[in-house]
C-alpha cells in the first residue's frame, strides 16, 4: 500500500508503505513497516526506514531491494538489493553515489540513507524483503 502526498516546495517528499507479503503457507509471512512519508531537504540527507516482522527465522537467504518510482512516473527502478550477506548498490540512475546501506537483517532491518538529496529524487520508494523459503 503507497499513500500519496503533496511535495512542499523546497523539501523532498519520499513515500514508503506497509507491505504484507505472504509466503509459501498461509502460516508463514512478512510484514514490512516503512515510514508512510519521508521529507528532507535538498543538499541533506534523508533515512529510509525498513523493518520487519517474520514468523519463521531470518534465513541466510534474505533479500531486500529498495525500488523508486519518480513522481509523475509509471515506472519503478531497483536502486538497492541486498543479497547473500553483502549490499548491492545498482550501478544506473542518480542513487549510486549517494546511497549508504545502514540495515541489519538480523535485527530485522532494510534501512538505506540517501546523500545529498536532489528535487529529481522526490517520488515512492518502496522496500521489499523476502525471507526464503
Amino acid at each position: 500500500l503507497v499513500m500519496g502526498t503533496i511535495p512542499v516546495p523546497g523539501s523532498l517528499a519520499g513515500l514508503t508503505g506497509l507491505c504484507p507479503l505472504a509466503g509459501p503457507s498461509p502460516t508463514s509471512s512478512i510484514h514490512v513497516y516503512t515510514q508512510r512519508e519521508v521529507y528532507g531537504t535538498v543538499g541533506s540527507h534523508v533515512t529510509l526506514s525498513c523493518s520487519f516482522w517474520s514468523s519463521e527465522w531470518i534465513s541466510e537467504d534474505i533479500s531486500i531491494t529498495w525500488h523508486f518510482q519518480a513522481e509523475g512516473s509509471r515506472d519503478s527502478t531497483s536502486i538497492f538489493h541486498y543479497a547473500k550477506g553483502q549490499p548491492y548498490i545498482d550501478d544506473v540512475g542518480s542513487f549510486k553515489e549517494r546511497m549508504e546501506w545502514v540495515g541489519n537483517p538480523h535485527r530485522k532491518d532494510g534501512s538505506i540513507v540517501i546523500h545529498n538529496l536532489d528535487y529529481t529524487d522526490n517520488g515512492t520508494f518502496t522496500c521489499d524483503v523476502k525471507n526464503p523459503p
